[in-house]
């Protein structure tokens, strides 16, 4: 897909590392205008530095408009990528109140303000591009991190919204959904990260690689492990025989810590 974006205005909310910066790499490769977003001003001017991008820091929430001005009024692809995790969950309850306000602010109501503040221009020209880093904990859940499993649920089902309610308009949807990625998330999810995710985690190029195929192809779900797909139709066929599977996987957890 060389040159498939070239000249396109890309934002990508959380690229100072991880599958934010290969994104923000990758779209740049394609030839598209990238701001890079960050709240970290200076990890977000490292990969703008280094992809010739533009750098905007700031809370993903509230980026849109600053995003559009750097692209000189128009914006093609949003990557709705920032996203956080706290442990919790556990045998000792899920209630954090302070992680799960945080949790659903960034990786879901980010969303809902950016579609918010970028569909009106979308749907008057008839094309916009919306991409959704969620997570196989939202087409399946996590052990051990309840606000992030159940908030990226939510991410999920905002994408499917969007796709099914655009679509028709020329809004192109994709929702992302790997399992671990060699990232600063999956190194602070401790230990449940060690037995659930780190023995098949990937590269973040790998993810970017699996959302460039998925664009070509016209997909909205893309799975860059794709053995979640399998696991996803046991979770929809017996939904009772999957959750005993993942009880099995808590208790084994429990034993190790």
């Amino acid at each position: 897909m060389v040159g498939a974006f070239q000249g396109s205005g890309v934002v990508v909310t959380g690229a100072g590392g991880g599958i934010g910066a290969a994104l923000a790499r990758r779209f740049a490769a394609e030839g598209a205008r990238v701001v890079v977003n960050d709240l970290d001003a200076e990890r977000a001017k490292h990969v703008a530095d280094e992809i010739g991008g533009i750098a905007v820091a700031g809370d993903a929430s509230a980026i849109v408009g600053d995003a559009r001005d750097a692209l000189d009024g128009t914006v093609d692809v949003y990557c709705a990528n920032a996203g956080v995790a706290f442990d919790g969950g556990d045998a000792d309850g899920p209630l954090d109140e302070t992680a799960w306000a945080a949790s659903w602010e960034v990786n879901v109501m980010a969303h809902v303000r950016a579609a918010h503040a970028l569909l009106p221009a979308w749907l008057e020209r008839g094309s916009g591009r919306f991409v959704s880093t969620v997570s196989a904990a939202g087409l399946l859940t996590m052990i051990g991190a309840a606000p992030y499993a159940v908030t990226k649920h939510g991410a999920l089902a905002f994408a499917e919204w969007l796709s099914l309610t655009y679509r028709h308009r020329g809004v192109k949807v994709h929702a992302v959904c790997p399992q671990g990625v060699r990232t600063d998330m999956l190194a602070a999810t401790g230990s449940a990260g060690d037995l659930v995710l780190q023995p098949t985690a990937i590269e973040p190029e790998a993810v970017a690689d699996a959302l460039l195929k998925g664009i070509e192809e016209d997909r909205f779900l893309i799975l860059p492990h794709p053995e979640v797909a399998a696991y996803y139709q046991a979770r929809a066929g017996d939904p009772d025989r999957w959750l005993t599977g993942m009880n099995r996987i808590q208790q084994q957890w429990e034993e190790t810590r």
